[in-house]
């Protein structure tokens, strides 16, 4: 949808990378001062804090329909950058009587694997059919370890800059007991995946896209307490991944009304390297900010 915008101040760019080399560009421009604030750039994903907050809010309505605050509630989050779960220890914070948060992830685990060893180490990215989910550098780990680490800004400096030297670092003792009190984990492969679509769909007749799909798989396998609901967050509409949807389940979810001519809309995409100065180069050049400047 976002390729087929037709406004003239909106332009989508694809970079010939991964969704890690992307968040490490658009992490760098944040970085690079200058032309932050030449093109007043904002971010609307969960760089941005307003996005957990907005997220927030969910957890809350959820939890209250299902009896909250005298019922305690467990979550099941089918994630890849932690954002979506970071948001939910922000609602545990506030007070909501969540039991338990469960990080779903897919082969690209490391966030599984980090709660299990302790050992923060990315492996080479795995696509799958839950792409959002195909992460091995979660940028909002570091917002939970600045909590599991005391709030010790120091502490979250050295594990990201060892994490920049070495690829790799080990979450203390006492960070990761404060994780596992809060989260536990788990991972579905590709084949968990469809047979949750599949199960879902026989079972409900409802479609759910392959990263909600992790995330039921993920929460069927957890150990809990039956008097305590699980509630799985879905993450998209089912038709965003028609192909892994049918193939799974034999039927093809379909857009929804308004979006039912989004594959005879004409897309406007500009793709670039991994190169953050070719993509401040292309940003200047369209930059309605910039040329406002230019012409005062």
């Amino acid at each position: 949808m976002i390729t087929t915008a037709a406004d003239s101040n909106v332009h989508a760019l694809a970079i010939e990378g991964t969704f890690d080399d992307c968040q490490s560009i658009v992490k760098g421009l944040f970085n690079h001062h200058v032309f932050r604030d030449t093109v007043a750039l904002s971010g609307v994903n969960s760089i941005n804090w307003a996005r957990i907050v907005a997220q927030v809010v969910y957890y809350f309505v959820a939890a209250v329909a299902l009896g909250a605050p005298h019922r305690k509630i467990a979550f099941t989050v089918p994630t890849g950058n932690f954002g979506d779960i970071y948001a939910g220890y922000v609602a545990l914070s506030m007070g909501l009587p969540i039991e338990r948060l469960v990080i779903a992830t897919n082969v690209n685990d490391i966030l599984e694997r980090a709660l299990a060893t302790g050992n923060y180490e990315p492996r080479d990215v795995v696509a799958t059919a839950s792409p959002s989910m195909d992460i091995q550098l979660a940028s909002n780990f570091e917002r939970i370890l600045f909590d599991a680490c005391r709030r010790d800004c120091a502490r979250v400096r050295a594990l990201m800059g060892m994490l920049a030297r070495s690829r790799r670092f080990l979450i203390s003792a006492d960070a990761l007991a404060m994780l596992r009190m809060n989260f536990s984990a788990g991972r579905a492969d590709e084949q968990e995946t469809a047979v949750a679509i599949r199960t879902m769909m026989r079972e409900t007749g409802q479609f759910i896209d392959p990263h909600a799909a992790v995330g039921v798989a993920v929460a069927e396998k957890e150990k809990r307490d039956p008097r305590v609901p699980m509630v799985v967050l879905g993450t998209a509409h089912a038709a965003k991944f028609p192909g892994a949807v049918e193939a799974a389940s034999g039927r093809r979810p379909q857009l929804p009304e308004w979006l039912a001519d989004l594959p005879h809309r004409s897309e406007r995409v500009t793709t670039l390297p991994v190169d953050q100065q070719v993509v401040e180069g292309h940003i200047l050049s369209v930059c309605r900010a910039v040329r406002a400047g230019a012409a005062i």
